[in-house]
C-alpha cells in the first residue's frame, strides 16, 4: 500500500478544495463540490469562495440565497452550513440523530423529561402559519408546556434538531447584517426533506462518503467523521470500499480515496490563499496536520481567519478600516511577504468593493 507523506496529502487537499488553482465553476456547483461551506459567521462564505473561484461575484451568492437555491441550515457537526437546496433536502434526515444528540448533550439537565415528539409537534404547530420566527419567539410560544426546561434549551432543540429549518435572508446576504429568523425547510423550499431509506441500505451515507472524498480525500474514516459529525458511517464506507483505492499516511493510518481524484505531485507550487473563519479545508479532518501545525491547531476552532503559504497555515488575518492586517505565525522570507501582501491587497479590494487595497503585514516572529 503506497504511503503518502504530509506534503502529498497537502497538495491533494488544496486541489480538492479549489485552493491550488482557482476554478471556473458556477457558484452553486462549487458549493456542492465542497459539500457546503461552514457559515456560522454569515459573511465568511464570501471570502471563502473568492479564494477558490475566478471572477467570483458576491451578489451571485446573495441571489442564490434569496432565490432559495442555497440555504443556511444546521447540518454537519451541528454547525450552520451553507449548502445547496438539493443537498439540504437529501442530507437532513441522515443528520437528524446526530443533531439531537449534540443539542441534548449540551442541555441534558434542562431537557430532562421533555418528550421530543411532543415538542416537535408543538413547534410544527407554531410554524404552520408559514411566518418566520426567531429562536426566542419560537421557544416562548411553546415554553408554557415545559416551564422547567427554559426557552434557550427548547429553542435550540427545535431549530437545530427537531424541526428541519433554514435561516432566512437577509442573514447571509453580502454586506448585510441581520438577525436570525427561521422557517421550516419544507415551507421555504416547497418540498419535504427526503426520508431515510426504509431498507436500511443508507444510500445517503454512501453518497456522503463519496462526496467527502471528492472534496477532502485521501482521508481516513476518522476524518470523515470529524467533517460530518456522524458516527454511524462504517457500514456506508464498507459498502463503497470496492470502488475506492487505499493508501497509508506516515503514521500508518489507512486513507481511502476515489480512484480518479486529483493527487498532484508533492512538488507542485502552492499559491498564497486567504481562508475565512472556520473553513472546512482545515476543520474537515480529525488529523489536520496536512494543513496546520499541531501548535497552531487551536486557531482552527477559535474562529481565526488564516493565510496559507506554501499550502500550510502560516499567518492569521483580520480587517479593520478596509485594511487587511496579516500576522505571521512563522518567519516569512522576502518572497513570502511579497506574495502575502499581493494576495492581501486583492482581498482588501474584494472586501471593500475596490475602494481600498491597503494591507499591513506584521513583523515575523523571532
Amino acid at each position: 500500500m503506497a504511503v503518502l507523506d504530509i506534503r502529498a496529502l497537502n497538495r491533494a487537499t488544496l486541489a480538492r478544495q479549489l485552493l491550488l488553482e482557482r476554478a471556473d465553476l458556477p457558484v452553486p456547483d462549487a458549493i456542492a463540490h465542497l459539500g457546503g461551506l461552514q457559515a456560522q459567521e454569515p459573511q465568511e462564505p464570501f471570502p471563502g469562495l473568492w479564494s477558490r473561484l475566478r471572477a467570483f461575484d458576491p451578489d451571485r451568492l446573495s441571489d442564490l440565497l434569496t432565490g432559495r437555491r442555497v440555504v443556511r441550515t444546521h447540518l454537519m457537526r451541528r454547525t450552520v452550513h451553507l449548502v445547496t437546496a438539493d443537498d439540504a433536502v437529501a442530507w437532513r434526515a441522515r443528520h437528524d440523530g446526530m443533531l439531537r444528540q449534540r443539542v441534548v448533550g449540551v442541555y441534558r439537565r434542562e431537557l430532562d423529561g421533555v418528550d421530543h415528539g411532543e415538542l416537535a409537534e408543538a413547534g410544527r404547530t407554531v410554524m404552520a402559519d408559514g411566518e418566520p420566527r426567531s429562536m426566542p419567539e419560537l421557544a416562548r410560544a411553546v415554553a408554557d408546556r415545559w416551564p422547567s426546561a427554559g426557552p434557550r434549551s427548547l429553542g435550540e432543540l427545535l431549530v437545530a434538531a427537531l424541526l428541519p429549518t433554514v435561516q432566512l435572508p437577509p442573514r447571509g446576504v453580502w454586506r448585510t447584517k441581520a438577525g436570525v429568523r427561521y422557517a421550516l425547510m419544507s415551507s421555504w423550499l416547497g418540498r419535504e426533506i427526503d426520508p431515510l431509506s426504509p431498507d436500511g441500505s443508507d444510500p445517503v451515507g454512501q453518497a456522503l462518503v463519496r462526496r467527502y472524498l471528492a472534496a477532502f480525500g485521501p482521508a481516513a474514516s476518522a476524518d470523515l467523521r470529524a467533517w460530518c459529525g456522524l458516527a454511524g458511517l462504517p457500514a456506508a464506507v464498507s459498502a463503497v470500499r470496492e470502488e475506492l483505492v487505499a493508501f497509508r499516511d506516515e503514521r500508518g493510518r489507512e486513507l481511502l480515496d476515489l480512484p480518479g481524484a486529483p493527487r498532484p505531485d508533492p512538488g507542485t507550487p502552492a499559491p498564497v490563499r486567504f481562508l475565512p473563519a472556520f473553513d472546512n479545508a482545515v476543520l474537515g479532518y480529525h488529523d489536520r496536520s496536512r494543513i496546520i501545525d499541531d501548535a497552531h491547531r487551536p486557531l482552527s476552532v477559535a474562529g481565526a481567519r488564516v493565510v496559507l503559504a506554501d499550502g500550510r497555515v502560516a499567518a492569521t488575518w483580520t480587517v479593520e478600516a478596509d485594511t487587511v492586517h496579516v500576522t505571521p505565525l512563522r518567519p516569512f522570507s522576502r518572497a513570502d511577504r511579497t506574495a502575502v501582501a499581493d494576495e492581501g491587497r486583492a482581498m482588501a479590494r474584494f472586501l471593500s468593493g475596490e475602494e481600498s487595497d491597503r494591507v499591513r503585514v506584521a513583523a515575523s516572529p523571532a
